[in-house]
């Protein structure tokens, strides 16, 4: 059966799951009544929470459910604490969340990579509760144009399908909202980075509201030659033409030049001078060059039905284009020279996504019941082009960045890929007494055709997710909970007997417990997890009739371990506070004699913490500071060698005054001199101490 057929048939059973839902609530049976209104992913996003603390996550349930009952581990990054903490990516952002591995490589202009309980989370990204469109990693998003990040962990295909069993990073996008605030600014760092910022929002009447956000970046790192030259421009309008209906239309516009990160190779990390290689440009600047443009439009809407349910829809069409060519180290040829290699790539995608819902409240006898049913569908058609070829060496004592020396290996791998999704899914979240449950279930249809950087790559499957979860509020606060759930993510290619590559399952048990006191505004989630991915295609050599063969097979598994606490609150005398500390332990599990048996998953550190507090002392002035430690992890998963673990300060100070601010941020306070990571042929270094100015004004 054809994708469109799936479409078709699951559009149908939408509308009739509409329909049967309204026809039952009219007839107001004796044993259901239905009651209230339950939002889902348009609940009121024009609000942007105040402070560190927000009790409303897009993602999670696709709910109103508080975030204080939800029955996984959850967390909000608000646009306060962004602007308290002098965060200008995704990366930096994250930093002070339990668990995550914020800025595994460094500054990277072109990605946002961070790792969430073990696993690479450049699949895992979705800007508005829909998925980026890119399908090789998520490209960075301006996080000036955001007003909140979500992250979701553990698996979540029940409500998204195919995807990474790590969980969901949401990003939000500002909205318009009818409260009058602007703002416009500029800053400049130690880097000589530059930027020019502006923020207005404007009500036009009691039905329509504006907003035109847009930042101009003139970007540099601790490497002169690694820099991101660009600009953001994004406008959101929010239409309410009745009590009952309001429609956020959103669009964006980014053009940027990232440069690729050229690295250095890990046996120079271990006897050169780091404060130096930190700083060392390996690329050539005669070929290195990037042009990338995204254009982005969507809207939401949301309806309040007559029976007092709603009927909600997330739409987002992007259009990518991305030319870029690199130079990248690869190894030591001897004390002073480096090999290098080049490439040149070229993308073009275009991404529709749309994800309708209904929602609404049933109450059966003492039970509550929050129910949603939702349909979505997403197709992402790309033309991909890739080239990889010769560099000149290069020499350290006497670098020549202008040698030439890019030949291919051959023609390009280019192609076209065309991925099409389409699912449909429901879930019940349960109120009885001060007991909390939860059951969501979905199923995919997901089918790839065409190339990938010149291999055929395609799959077809159907799939079966779900989510359960169980839970009980105390009085004091507490709540206990106990959650599984699952995902799938579809593999193109076949094994070693010709079979279609089965997809990758994951599962997690969740147990854990939430704390919303009521001595002060604050939430302290703490979990224990058991997550593992299965189906992992291995390389293996066999024998078949006499004859040596290699080929795939579906033989291994991973397995992620550990324990989660985070805390977020707002204390007294204007102090707050947001930490976090999580141990995990992975281990790689395949078939007798794979070296990776047994061995751990690189970008693993076995401990992360973070503690961050600061004050607003009431006249303006405001202060703050943290500490990040990031520990041992290998740099690959053959575990051939461990990083040294570092722990990192961070200060923050802004005065206010009137209509204007002046912030100053210092990131890595001491400069510590580490290796961030390592991956593909080269080592990143993490940022030295970077201080950062801005002066705003708003009105």
């Amino acid at each position: 059966m054809h994708l469109k057929l799936h479409s078709a048939v699951l559009l149908g059973a939408s509308a009739l799951a509409i329909g049967t839902a309204t026809a039952q609530a009219q007839e107001a049976a004796q044993t259901i009544v239905l009651d209230g209104i339950t939002l889902t992913a348009t609940t009121d996003t024009s609000v942007e929470p105040e402070g560190f603390l927000s009790d409303y996550s897009q993602a999670a349930t696709k709910t109103d459910t508080p975030i204080a009952e939800m029955q996984q581990s959850v967390s909000v990054i608000t646009t306060s604490q962004i602007e308290a903490q002098g965060a200008e990516n995704l990366g930096q952002a994250l930093g002070y969340s339990a668990g995550i591995l914020a800025e595994p490589f460094g500054t990277d202009p072109r990605f946002d990579t961070p790792y969430i309980r073990g696993f690479k989370a450049d699949s895992a990204q979705y800007v508005n509760g829909l998925r980026q469109g890119r399908y090789f990693g998520a490209v960075g998003q301006e996080l000036y144009g955001m007003q909140q990040i979500e992250v979701v962990r553990g698996p979540s295909s029940s409500l998204y399908g195919a995807g990474s069993p790590l969980g969901v990073i949401n990003m939000v996008q500002k909205r318009a909202n009818f409260t009058e605030a602007s703002e416009i600014g500029l800053g400049y760092d130690s880097n000589g980075s530059s930027q020019l910022f502006f923020d207005v929002n404007r009500a036009a009447n009691d039905q329509t509201a504006f907003r035109l956000t847009g930042i101009g970046r003139d970007s540099s790192t601790q490497i002169e030659d690694l820099t991101d030259k660009g600009g953001y421009l994004a406008g959101a309008v929010r239409w309410t033409p009745s009590a009952a209906t309001t429609i956020d239309f959103l669009a964006s516009y980014t053009k940027d030049k990232p440069m690729s990160p050229t690295g250095v190779p890990y046996a120079l990390t271990q006897v050169g001078d780091g404060e130096a290689l930190r700083e060392l440009y390996t690329g050539q600047k005669d070929w290195d060059d990037s042009d990338r443009r995204l254009y982005t439009i969507g809207v939401e809407i949301g309806h309040e039905l007559d029976n007092g349910w709603k009927l909600s829809q997330g739409f987002r069409y992007e259009k990518f284009d991305w030319d870029y060519q690199s130079t990248y180290a690869i190894a030591m040829i001897d004390a002073d020279t480096i090999s290098r290699g080049s490439s040149r790539q070229s993308e073009e995608s275009e991404t529709i996504s749309v994800d309708t819902r209904l929602s609404g409240e049933v109450v059966t006898g003492q039970a509550s019941h929050r129910l949603l049913f939702g349909v979505d569908a997403r197709k992402y058609d790309a033309y991909e082009s890739s080239q990889f070829g010769t560099a000149s060496n290069l020499d350290l004592s006497d670098p020549d960045y202008y040698a030439g020396g890019q030949i291919p290996f051959g023609p390009p791998n280019a192609g076209p890929v065309l991925l099409r999704q389409v699912g449909v899914y429901a879930q019940d979240e349960v109120s009885y007494g001060n007991w909390r449950g939860s059951l969501g279930l979905r199923y995919d249809w997901v089918e790839q055709s065409g190339e990938r950087y010149g291999s055929v790559s395609e799959f077809k499957d159907n799939q079966v997710t779900g989510r359960a979860g169980l839970s009980y509020v105390m009085a004091n606060g507490l709540m206990p909970y106990l959650s599984y759930s699952t995902s799938f993510d579809p593999q193109a290619g076949v094994n070693l007997d010709g079979e279609v590559l089965k997809p990758t399952e994951g599962e997690q048990w969740e147990a854990g417990i939430k704390y919303q006191p009521t001595a002060f505004v604050g939430l302290i989630t703490a979990s224990v997890y058991d997550l593992r991915q299965t189906n992992l295609t291995r390389g293996v050599t066999e024998v078949v009739d006499g004859v040596t063969v290699q080929g795939l097979r579906q033989v291994g598994e991973v397995k992620s371990r550990g324990f989660e606490l985070e805390a977020t609150a707002e204390l007294s005398d204007g102090w707050r506070l947001r930490g976090g500390y999580a141990y995990n332990k992975t281990e790689q599990i395949a078939p007798a004699g794979d070296p990776i048996s047994g061995k751990e998953m690189a970008d693993a550190p076995n401990h992360l913490a973070n503690l961050w507090l600061d004050r607003d002392f009431g006249n303006g002035f405001r202060a703050g500071g943290g500490v990040r430690y990031i520990g041992t992890r290998f740099i690959d998963n053959a575990n051939s060698a461990e990083l040294d673990s570092v722990t990192l300060v961070d200060l923050s100070a802004s005065y206010q005054r009137e209509n204007m601010e002046a912030s100053l941020n210092i990131a890595n306070l001491t400069d510590e001199v580490y290796v961030g990571a390592c991956g593909f042929s080269y080592c990143s270094y993490g940022e030295g101490r970077t201080i950062a100015a801005k002066v705003t004004y708003k009105w």
